[in-house]
């Protein structure tokens, strides 16, 4: 049986290497702020997975609150990239 911490271990492991290859492949500006993305998610399921100690004890409320706190500075990181995505379009028009 796969524990859950494997799972989502393996999972967030997954989803990095994903997002690392679809960044070194792809060549538009979008699709590489898509592969930091899903990068980013891979790291968060990983720090998910480091946090859980077992069904007896409470997990680990350090990475949680890291997992937030990332999850707040990409949003915001996102938005920032998109906005200047954005501008470099509209120069590029003129």
């Amino acid at each position: 049986m796969i524990s859950t911490q494997l799972f989502y271990g393996g999972g967030g492991i997954l989803l990095l290497l994903l997002g690392l290859w679809s960044f070194l492949v792809h060549a538009p500006l979008l699709r590489k702020l898509i592969a930091l993305n899903v990068m980013g998610a891979g790291v968060f399921h990983i720090l998910v997975a480091t946090a859980y100690r077992g069904l007896d004890t409470p997990p680990d409320p350090v990475p949680h609150a890291l997992v937030l706190t990332g999850i707040v500075v990409a949003v915001s990181a996102t938005a920032l990239a998109l906005a200047f995505g954005q501008r470099l379009d509209r120069d590029d028009d003129r």
